[in-house]
């Protein structure tokens, strides 16, 4: 065994010393350390109850024979982190926790793990540890939250929130009804309700092969997921004796599945840097023009929140991720003989079934022939850019407006609120990427805001930042070369007009080369004062057509 470096013969009696002190006795030091890294906090409403279900995996764990072993990892909320400078420290936390599970589970000698994440860079965070230290390892994650109910019986998610907050500065709604839904859309522990990032990562850890059926849709508050938490304590024992190691399972098979799931479920566009940054752990060069041919033929089934009122819980309800993979195993559109830590995809397909043929379309009737994401190139982002276009207005697919130029987030979203968004504008912002940001902050303020407002069908929002899954509407993201490399966002000017072409993938800006080139010679980088962790993480990251991957 790996542990027996910390545990076994005279030279290490320091070491088993210390153990003794954590409690441990003699019968331990036979049977396989496992460690549980877990992410629990009493700041993030996915976490809070992270615990319950690092104590049930360890049960399981013991119950198979081994010891299980928990520590912590960090994660911030990006709900609580929007529209401020705190989400200048979400998307940088991903490198963090990969980096320091890495070394909790190097310096400790654990024989083979299992990952507790929940929430939005939680979950890839891990995936790259898991990556990069290719030890036996299954995942369980803490689940989804509930939808909220109003009175009326509508779904409420956090998008709703957002959403609130446009309509009442549009004078639709008023701040009592504000506070109302407030004690409503957000009713308990567990991951945002909606297809967001981190239920869009839970679902694509199911297809990846790192963690049982039902991991991405069992509500959080269900028993079911304790049950699921103990199964994954005693299958991480059978996963460490037959030596399955995640890189045996992160092949191409497994991201071209991934993806073709991202595009039937209809995935936040986060999943576009998540993927990416995974596949390059795991040797394996995932990119956009990648995801384009698996979109291209792989239709959209599911339109859920925010692309419709329909919740995690529904999903769950009609058969979860497995009833998805079987309507996509009938066209050839998966392939079923993808490894996992259980056996192969097929294993689960044979036992799906789509109990809700509205929740999950079947792969004859979809809502589209094309995934729900799509990659988008020409003179504004020659290394691309990517949209949910499962959740753009038909009108939206195609368009063309004067550029609302801004240099950042927040006088975007005053603008917005003030009222000096017209329909047919293309807001754009920059200076938010990974170097510009940096830390590439999420824009569900702005996107939330057009919608409630009622622009979402009349508005596109571009910027080399990025968006929550909780947006919709013709949101733009992920703009590369940012505008802190000199890319072209950086030399639109106000009214210069901007063409968005979803269905041909193509956006331009309408200024000749030539003008452009003027521009450019003119440019100068807009220079931030930054310090500490965020100015190292500046130098080091990526593109985010690469998945902002530090280099």
């Amino acid at each position: 065994m790996k542990s027996d470096i910390v545990k076994k013969g005279i030279a290490r009696a320091p070491h088993r010393s210390l153990f003794k002190a954590l409690g441990f006795i003699e019968e331990e030091f036979d049977r396989p350390f496992i460690g549980i890294a877990c992410a629990a906090s009493e700041i993030v409403p996915g976490h809070i109850h992270l615990n319950q279900i690092a104590k049930a995996a360890a049960d399981g764990v013991r119950m198979a024979g081994g010891v299980p072993i928990q520590f912590p990892a960090i994660g911030v909320c990006d709900g609580i982190a929007m529209n401020h400078d705190g989400m200048r420290y979400s998307l940088v936390t991903r490198e963090l926790i990969a980096d320091s599970v890495e070394c909790m589970a190097r310096a400790h000698a654990f024989d083979a793990m299992i990952f507790i994440p929940n929430c939005d860079k939680i979950v890839p965070g891990m995936l790259m540890a898991c990556a990069r230290l290719d030890l036996p390892s299954v995942f369980i994650s803490g689940g989804p939250m509930l939808a909220g109910r109003d009175r009326s019986g509508r779904t409420l998610t956090l998008t709703s929130m957002f959403e609130a907050v446009g309509a009442v500065a549009a004078g639709k709604m008023t701040e009592a009804e504000l506070a109302e839904l407030e004690e409503l859309a957000c009713p308990g522990c567990g991951s945002c309700s909606g297809m967001f990032t981190a239920n869009s990562m839970n679902c694509l850890t199911e297809v990846l092969g790192l963690a049982l059926p039902g991991n991405g849709t069992i509500p959080a508050v269900m028993a079911e997921r304790i049950r699921l938490a103990k199964k994954t304590g005693m299958l991480v024992m059978d996963v460490l004796k037959k030596d399955i190691r995640p890189r045996s399972i992160l092949t191409e098979k497994a991201f071209l599945n991934a993806l073709a799931l991202d595009m039937a479920i209809g995935c936040s566009t986060n999943t576009a840097l998540h993927l990416p940054a995974i596949a390059h752990e795991a040797n394996f060069k995932l990119d956009l023009e990648l995801l384009n041919k698996v979109s291209a033929k792989t239709p959209n089934l599911c339109h859920l929140a925010p692309a419709s009122g329909a919740a995690i819980e529904e999903l769950h309800a009609a058969g979860g991720v497995s009833a998805i993979l079987k309507e996509l195993s009938t066209k050839n559109l998966i392939d079923t003989s993808a490894k996992t830590i259980y056996g192969t995809l097929a294993d689960t397909v044979k036992k799906a079934e789509n109990r809700n043929k509205e929740v999950i379309r079947p792969v004859d009737t979809p809502f589209s022939a094309t995934g729900g994401l799509a990659a988008l190139w020409g003179n504004l982002a020659p290394d691309g850019c990517i949209v949910k276009q499962s959740a753009v207005a038909p009108s939206m697919l195609k368009h063309s407006g004067p550029a609302r130029v801004y240099g950042c987030e927040e006088d975007a979203f005053a603008a917005i609120m003030g009222g000096a968004i017209r329909a047919g504008d293309v807001v754009v912002i920059r200076y938010e990427g990974p170097k510009g940001g940096p830390g590439m902050k999420e824009k569900l303020s702005p996107t939330a805001a057009i919608a409630g407002m009622g622009l979402d069908d009349k508005v596109a929002l571009i910027t080399d930042g990025r968006f929550s899954g909780a947006t919709r509407g013709a949101a733009i993201g992920h703009v590369s070369p940012e505008a802190a490399c000199g890319g072209p966002i950086a030399l639109v000017k106000d009214g210069d007009i901007i063409a968005i072409d979803i269905p041909a993938r193509k956006i331009d800006v309408m200024v000749d080369d030539a003008e452009l080139l003027k521009r450019k010679d003119q440019w100068k980088p807009l220079l931030k004062n930054i310090s500490g962790y965020l100015k190292r993480y500046a130098k080091l990251v990526g593109s985010a057509s690469g998945g902002a991957v530090l280099e």
